[in-house]
Parts: structure tokens; sequence; C-alpha cells
């Protein structure tokens, strides 16, 4: 009789399951766990020339050339030009300067959310914070589904394309998506290199493309007099084309991306020896160097390739499945220079969008372990690169069929997502400057802030696909973020632990006198002698102390709730004859559990805290726990202790009387 096989699919999932959750620091950037504080200038260590950097953020910023100037002659028609004008105006007298300052205030790369955290506290912060998460996710995700929907536009109506390609877009859009997934499931490792040389090629591509199509412009005049007739017979006067494109520019924001990921990417950039830690001067010029050189190229580009697309395309070709819709730089490369030239522009253009791609979701990779974990947020697997991967991309994929791979389909929600965080860039820096007293900066900040408030609401009313998508971010986010708090809230959430010289000395006092007694007291009464003898008689009583037996008295005091994981500093304090340890913690079951921890661990004893039964409706307590750090705080310690030490013998006694 034949023995039975030995079934494979539980090894296999076994093997998957170690694959998925092996952790890729190496290759994703360093991963920390929630309660590890790492300073921040120690968190990236290979620094590069701020000009280096700058491709590497190019890869999304400059990417956008490929599908701008088609989705701006879409939006404003022969107003175009005019209102790229506009836009070029507020990106460097409005997004540049705002950046700026940015970089100066969070030099190693935490970017405006981390300015407006710390602005705004306790919940509230928080809550802010997972707001513009939903946004970011909205930006990064649709930065890869947007890219992906315009290489594949650029390769299919490539003369020397494949027949069944055509049609094929969405299919072909999925793969690209799909590929970059797998990139990034296999491990990303450092990409400058790559990000200059497709940079340097782009660019000097697009010099080539926008000079011939100027020279035609220049070599038939005409050109110029027939816009400028036509837009004004169109719209009367000079002054209404201003107020029309002052209108319309809001639809052009696609042309602000690029700035959040420079400053994010700060801790790559090479300062100088001399710098300190806290404040890398150098780095924080080099940065805003990078910000500066980047806007400057970038405008220059845009005014010119929209005059170009304007005036030398036709505008029923911008239209959908039009041969300029998605590509309007493309169409000029194979129309003047032919359909060699303009297969290496495609070529270009497809890697350089694929690329942003990989710069958004290493930006995503990035930006959800910052917060979400240390918030207490998000589950373990959050830290982790694939998970988090196979999540992107299947997102991806959604966006891909709801938007059925349409550039400008998508372009109101990528919109939505960039000005969202500059408009919360702008209003950090206008609340900094007003903190630090400056008010002439104050005032300019917040008109800057003010028009960028304009221009979301204005893309917002005409394009609400991205505020859809955002809404669904947001709430998927808050929803998750609550049920990962509410199962992770019996953690125990305490980095290290330490006493200052007096509570120490009543510690070893403790420890000598034989069995540790601890009673846990609420610092929120009296404090008066009378509430401490009372105190005291109530627990000797209720768990049979003797008179002899020495006691120490135990206070924490919830200073943010919100907060996830912290370090404490236990202090020592003499009060009408008590010896008392006062603790400051976001929730006090958690401060007790790992005080008690600690005076194990320098002890070694076992310490005993007594604690009253608390009166009340136990499903009030626990939201009073989740929300506020109190709440029944007995049951609470003794399972937090229990999660902590799985050893009985090993574990802090906890009695209720």
């Amino acid at each position: 009789m034949p023995e039975p096989t030995t079934p494979t699919r539980a090894p296999r999932l076994a093997g998957l399951r170690q694959w998925l959750l092996t952790d890729q620091s190496a290759t994703a950037g360093p991963k920390h766990g929630p309660h590890v504080q790492v300073p921040a200038a120690k968190q990236q260590t290979h620094q590069h020339r701020w000009w280096k950097v700058m491709c590497l953020t190019g890869v999304d910023y400059f990417s956008t050339l490929g599908y701008q100037p088609g989705i701006a002659a879409l939006a404003a028609g022969l107003v175009s030009p005019v209102a790229t004008v506009v836009l070029v105006l507020l990106t460097l007298l409005g997004a540049l300067p705002v950046y700026r300052r940015v970089a100066r205030e969070s030099p190693h790369g935490q970017g405006s959310i981390a300015m407006l955290e710390r602005l705004f506290s306790a919940w509230f912060g928080k809550l802010f914070v997972l707001v513009l998460l939903g946004f970011a996710l909205t930006d990064f995700i649709i930065t890869i589904t947007l890219s992906a929907a315009d290489a594949s536009a650029h390769a299919i109506e490539n003369p020397f394309a494949p027949s069944f390609l055509h049609g094929q877009q969405i299919l072909v859009t999925l793969f690209l998506v799909a590929l970059l997934g797998a990139v990034f499931l296999k491990g990303f490792s450092e990409a400058i290199g790559i990000a200059v040389g497709l940079v340097a090629v782009y660019l000097s591509l697009n010099v080539v493309v926008v000079g011939v199509a100027v020279e035609h412009i220049i070599a038939n005049g005409h050109l110029v007099t027939d816009w400028s007739s036509a837009l004004l017979q169109s719209r009367g006067n000079p002054w209404v084309v201003v107020g029309i494109a002052l209108l319309v520019f809001p639809k052009l924001a696609l042309g602000l991306s690029g700035f959040e990921t420079g400053v994010t990417m700060m801790p790559l950039v090479e300062g100088a020896d001399t710098d300190r830690p806290e404040e890398p001067e150098q780095r924080i010029r080099n940065t805003q160097r990078l910000l500066g050189t980047a806007a400057a190229i970038m405008s220059v580009f845009l005014i010119a390739s929209s005059f170009a697309t304007t005036l030398l395309i036709p505008q029923q070709e911008f239209q959908e499945g039009g041969k300029a819709s998605g590509r309007a730089l493309a169409f000029l490369a194979h129309e003047y220079l032919g359909a060699g030239f303009g297969t290496v522009y495609d070529i270009s253009t497809i890697l350089i969008l694929w690329f942003a791609g990989a710069s958004a979701m290493a930006g995503l990779l990035n930006l959800v372990p910052r917060y979400l974990p240390r918030y207490g947020m998000a589950p373990d697997w959050t830290r982790l690169t694939r998970p988090l991967v196979i999540v992107f991309i299947t997102i991806g994929f959604v966006i891909t069929l709801l938007f059925r791979a349409d550039v400008n389909a998508q372009g109101g929600a990528y919109a939505t997502g960039v000005l969202v965080l500059i408009l919360s860039a702008s209003i950090a820096v206008t609340v900094s400057a007003r903190k630090r007293g400056a008010r002439k900066s104050a005032i300019a900040y917040g008109v800057i802030a003010a028009i960028f408030a304009y221009t979301t609401v204005a893309n917002v009313i005409e394009r609400p696909d991205g505020v859809k998508i955002a809404a669904f971010f947001i709430v998927a986010i808050i929803v998750t973020s609550l049920v990962s708090r509410a199962k992770r809230s019996t953690e125990l959430r305490v980095g290290a632990v330490e006493f200052d010289p007096l509570a120490l000395q009543f510690v070893e006092e403790e420890a000598r006198a034989g069995t540790f007694r601890i009673i846990a007291h609420d610092p929120d009464g009296e404090r008066d002698m009378l509430d401490y003898m009372e105190k005291e008689v109530l627990e000797r009583h209720e768990h049979n102390l003797a008179d002899t037996d020495k006691l120490l008295f135990l206070e924490v005091t919830v200073v943010d709730a919100s907060d996830f994981s912290e370090d404490l500093i236990v202090r020592g304090e003499s009060r009408h004859g008590y010896q008392i340890l006062t603790v400051e913690a976001a929730t006090i079951p958690n401060a007790i559990a790992a005080t008690l921890l600690a005076i194990r661990d320098h002890t070694g004893k076992i310490p005993n805290i007594y604690f009253e039964w608390m009166e009340g409706n136990p499903i009030y307590a626990l939201l009073r726990y989740l929300f506020f750090g109190g709440g029944d705080v007995a049951p609470v310690a003794r399972e937090v202790l229990r999660q902590a030490e799985p050893n009985r013998e090993q574990r802090p006694s906890v009695h209720v009387g």
C-alpha cells in the first residue's frame, strides 16, 4: 500500500507568509517599531549632491510635461498659455517661498504634515494628520496610475507599436502598475543614478522638441497673430482674457506637483561637515537651491510647451481619442522631427513616467510607517514593505479601472491631492510665522494660503473626483486607525523608564524593607494629608496589610492621551510624610505596568500594587481608557502586564479590593 503523500499547501502558505512579512529595511529605507524613537538626523546615512536628488524628485515633477500641456489645452483652450503664465507666477511667488520655509523648519524630511502635527496637539492634531494623509495618498496613488496611463498612451500611439495594443490602454496601464509592484516586491535599491540618467535624457529631448516647435512658430509669424486674434475675438478684450485665465488656472494645478516630494527627500541631500544635527544649515540651503532650480526649469518648460502645443496642435486632437490626448509634446516630436525621433521621445517619456510611479511608491512606503504605527493606528505589518506594496498596487488597479486609464479624467483627483498638500504647507508656515512674531511674513504667507485655498476650492468644485477619492482614503484610514488603536491598546506602549535620584532612593529603600507594596493613587484628588491618610487606611483594611508594612504611592498624570508610545520619567516626591512616585504619561494603566516592570528589573523583586474597584459602566470606562487614558485602571493594567510578561512568577501582582 503506497504511503500517503505529504500535503505541501500548508508549508507553501507558510513560506509565502514569511516572504511577505520579511523586513526589507535594506532596500526600502529604515523601518522602526512604534516604540523606537530614532533621532531624525540619524535616519538617513547615504547623502548625495543636491542636483542629483533634484533628479530623483524630478522623475515625478518633470514627468508631468508628458501630460500637462495636453491637459492644459483641453481645460483652458486658447487661454491655456495665459493661464500657464498665471500658474508659473503662483509657483515662483507662492509655492516656492512656502516650501523654502518648510525646508527650513523640517530639515530632516518631515515635510509640511509634520509641521502641522507640531502646531496642533492631542487628538485634534492626530485627526488632522490622518485627513492630510488621505490627501497625500490620493496624490501618490494617482501619480502612479496617471503616470502609468500616460506611459501606456505614449506606447500605444507610437507608429511602431504592435497593432494588438491598440484599444488596450487599460490592460497596458494595469501591466505597468503591476510591473511597478513587482519591482518593489523584489526590493527597491537606491535609484538616484537611474533618475539622473532619465531626467538628463528626458529634459534634453524636450529642449529639442520645444526648441523646434518655437523655431517653427517664429518662422511662421502668422501663428501668433492668428492665435491672439482668435483669442480676442472669442473673449472680447485682454482684461477678459486675464480674468478667464485667473478663473481656469486651477485646472492646470498639475504643474505644481513635486514640492512636497522635494522636502521629504531632504535627508538624501548632502550638507557640510560643519552642519549641526538639529539645524543642518548647508543641507537646508542645498534643498532650497534644489527647489528653486527645479521650479525655474519647470516654469520655462511649462510656458514654452503651452504656447507651442496651443499654437501648433488643432484643438480637436486634444480630445479623448485624439492623437495629442495625454501626449501633446510627443505629438509635436512625431510631427516635426519624424517617427524615429518621436519613438525615442516616446521611450524616454514612458520610462520617466513609469519611474515617476516608482518615486510615488517610495514616498508611500515611507509616509505610512512614519505616522500610523507611531500613533498605534496601524497593524504591525504596515511597517513592512511587501504587504504595503500589495495594498497600494491593489488600490492602483481599482483607480485605473474606475477612471478607465484616462489621463484627463484623473487630472482632477491628482490636482486635488497636490493642492491640499500645498495649502496645508501654506497654512503651516503662516501659523509658524505668527508664532515667531514675524508679522510681515505671516501676512505674506497668509495671502499665499488664501490664493491656494481659492485654487483648491475651485478645483474641487470643477472636478470633485479628487475629493471623493480622498474622502475614501480618509474614512478608510480613520476607521482602520481607530480599530487598530483599540486592538493594540493593551500593549506595553513604553520605550524606556528612567528614575530620578529621589525616586531611585525610594525604590531601593522599599526593596531593602522586604515585600514591595505600592498603592495606586489618583493625583486629581486634594493631595492633602487627609487624602493620603484615608487612602492608606482604606488599602491596609481592604488588603489586610500590617501597620508595619512599608508603602509607596504611585501617581500617574495623563498629559496627552492621544500619544501611543513614549519614554517615562519616574520622579520621587515627599508629601505629608509619604513617599510618592509620580509619572506623566499618555495612559495610566500602561504607565503603571511599565513602572512596575522597571522596578522589578532594577531591584530583582516582584512588586505588588493595590487598587480599588471602579464604580460605573464598564463600556464607558473602556471608552475613557481609549480616548482619555484613564478608565478602569486595575484590570487594564493587569492585562498589559499579562501580555508583557507571560511568566506568572515574574509578573508583578495586581490586587483589587
